[in-house]
């Protein structure tokens, strides 16, 4: 076995233990968030500014996050942005201990910041892989988040339990877990991602000021390739649907009497669909090509807007599948359209593409997750989920275009 197959082991395991901590972490937090917002508010409509602040905050911190990456490499900006993760769970404790939306919303912003740290995982286990195996090892390090992200929403129960023991509101219960998971993925990442894949790839001799100078040529390289651009809005595309139904599921789920560990066992059927199939959907990428791969994810948002967007607030199983259908087309976008991305671009280029991609998507989600709420308030969760298949629609009509292209040479452009 060579050495760049040894270290690329090492770094799938070890980005891989790490996203289980992650995972536990910040989907722990996903629906907690939302009820703590609405509970220290009083109000449904602004239930989704938990989620919309945490986007931001991974928006926020994706290209600082790339510049840290060409400065010290993916050790240290990965490390960095879960630390930044534990801050925010605290400042969130504080905030829903005593009632102040500006902490709580403080920590959201914060908790985002692992999740950036999470999103740029998936772009470090391809730093030494060839072209025809990227989406694969891509998503082995999103299948890793499988086991923390569907544990994280089923420990709501006992994490409201544990805080009840300790005298504080149940609802930041999620928060002290996800404190804890993240300063294991810190430590874990810093200690043993090394040799560090990005440096090792590139050469130590790369230099910050070229990586700083390239995110001005990254905006311009992608606008002016047209599969590049069209990779960017799949990730993000997806991302928005995804950000802005899951968010307000478990408000709509809140208007009949249910506990949160159904609200829990719903977002954790979610997320089994976001990441545990995502090896075959890497195996089925790199086979049938990415923009297909994408085509096929973009059908199944779809048809999770129609079971979701039709499914009464107690109707668990219907939700549930919904759910499920809208994190499998998450993961079809994200993994086709991540790795069509590290494809479309110059080398040189690639953190400060990725740093961007994961810029517009966050973005993307965070006008989502606002929007949900405003839309969920004034008119229904059905309608939300109709709003949510428009761009989805528009997206779809335009990957025909590239229907022209055979997809090895697509996926090589």
């Amino acid at each position: 076995m060579s050495q760049h197959a040894e270290l690329q082991r090492k770094t799938l395991k070890t980005l891989t233990a790490a996203q289980i901590g992650a995972g536990v972490g910040t989907a722990g937090t996903v629906a907690a968030g939302s009820l703590l917002v609405a509970s220290i508010t009083g109000s449904e409509e602004l239930a989704g500014l938990a989620q919309t602040f945490s986007v931001l905050g991974a928006a926020a911190l994706a290209l600082p996050l790339a510049r840290l990456t060409a400065r010290g490499g993916r050790r240290t900006s990965l490390s960095f942005g879960y630390a930044a993760g534990v801050i925010g769970s605290l400042f969130a404790v504080f905030g829903g201990v005593h009632s102040n939306i500006y902490l709580m919303l403080s920590g959201s912003f914060l908790v985002g910041s692992a999740s950036a740290s999470a999103y740029q995982a998936r772009f470090a286990a391809i730093d030494l892989v060839s072209e025809e195996h990227r989406a694969k090892q891509l998503s082995y390090v999103v299948w890793g988040s499988t086991i923390g992200a569907v544990t994280g929403p089923n420990l709501m129960q006992p994490a409201g339990d544990l805080a009840e023991h300790f005298g504080l509101p149940r609802l930041v219960g999620p928060y002290l877990i996800s404190a804890t998971t993240l300063t294991f993925a810190s430590l874990l990442i810093f200690n043993f991602l090394k040799p560090d894949p990005y440096l090792t790839a590139l050469g130590e001799g790369k230099s910050y000021a070229a990586g700083k100078r390239n995110f001005k040529a990254a905006l311009a390289h992608i606008i002016k390739k047209p599969i590049a651009l069209f990779a960017i809005l799949s990730i993000s595309i997806g991302h928005i649907a995804m950000v802005s139904v899951m968010v307000m599921t478990p408000v709509h789920m809140a208007h009949v009497e249910v506990t949160l560990k159904i609200i829990g066992l719903v977002i954790s059927v979610h997320v089994l669909g976001m990441y545990a199939f995502s090896p075959l959907v890497g195996s089925i990428s790199d086979r049938i090509g990415k923009v297909r791969t994408i085509q096929f994810g973009l059908l199944i948002l779809l048809a999770s807007a129609i079971t979701a967007g039709t499914a009464p607030a107690n109707d668990i199983p219907k939700l549930g599948a919904g759910l499920f259908l809208l994190g499998l087309g998450w993961s079809f976008t994200l993994i086709a359209g991540s790795a069509l991305l590290t494809s479309s671009v110059n080398p040189e280029l690639k953190t400060s593409v990725q740093g961007a991609s994961d810029l517009v998507m966050n973005l993307a989600g965070a006008t989502g997750g606002a929007i949900a709420g405003v839309i969920i308030s004034a008119l229904s969760y059905g309608w939300l989920c109709l709003f949510s298949a428009i761009p989805v629609i528009a997206l779809a009509i335009w990957s025909l275009s590239f229907s022209a292209f055979k997809t090895p040479q697509v996926d090589r452009v």
